[in-house]
């Protein structure tokens, strides 16, 4: 990969997330239906900030989730033979919730597509809305993020790299491009 560029720094990352959890009581006139979802991996950092804003805000706790969309997955076959697992943990019913699935990139929709899939194989919400750090556009489903931290057009060749604290050990988004492939 090379020519990186700093896209989001921790304050940015910050005022997005404040910002998300604002919208999210606004379009929901407050908390009470709502439940949170983070996709595994960095969409559940992201979903636990969300859910401690929102209780920053309003007083209240908001449930929060682990989805692992693994099995769900389009591309299953062309993953390793051994697929890292995880694990999902949904301590809560999610029939008659309104479902804020959240992650870190939406790039083509087939991660969310799978989500959806996995959510209404454990029960029936009310309805599933969407929570995105970064929107980098090139979508093949008909899917779109209801709350987007940040849009970022990008080109196929690049890479957005979403490193959170949890995770990580820092808190940025990158984007970088791809190394092209020398023929032969």
């Amino acid at each position: 990969m090379v020519s990186k560029a700093e896209i989001m720094d921790q304050s940015s990352i910050d005022r997005a997330i404040v910002r998300i959890s604002h919208e999210i009581i606004e379009k929901n006139k407050g908390v009470s239906e709502i439940a949170i979802i983070g996709i595994q991996r960095r969409g559940v950092p992201l979903a636990r900030r969300i859910a401690k804003k929102v209780h920053e805000i309003e007083g209240v706790y908001v449930p929060v989730g682990i989805l692992d969309i693994t099995f769900y997955r389009d591309d299953l076959s062309m993953l390793a033979e051994h697929p890292v697992i995880n694990g999902t943990q949904i301590d809560f019913s999610v029939n008659d919730k309104k479902i804020i699935l959240v992650d870190d990139v939406l790039f083509t929709g087939r991660t969310v597509r799978a989500a959806i899939d996995a959510i209404m194989d454990i029960g029936r919400p009310k309805g599933i809305q969407l929570a995105i750090l970064i929107d980098r556009g090139h979508r093949e489903l008909p899917i779109r993020a209801d709350y987007i931290g940040k849009n970022v057009p990008t080109s196929k060749n690049e890479i957005i790299h979403v490193k959170l604290q949890e995770i990580d050990n820092e808190n940025v988004v990158i984007i970088s491009e791809m190394e092209k492939s020398i023929a032969h």
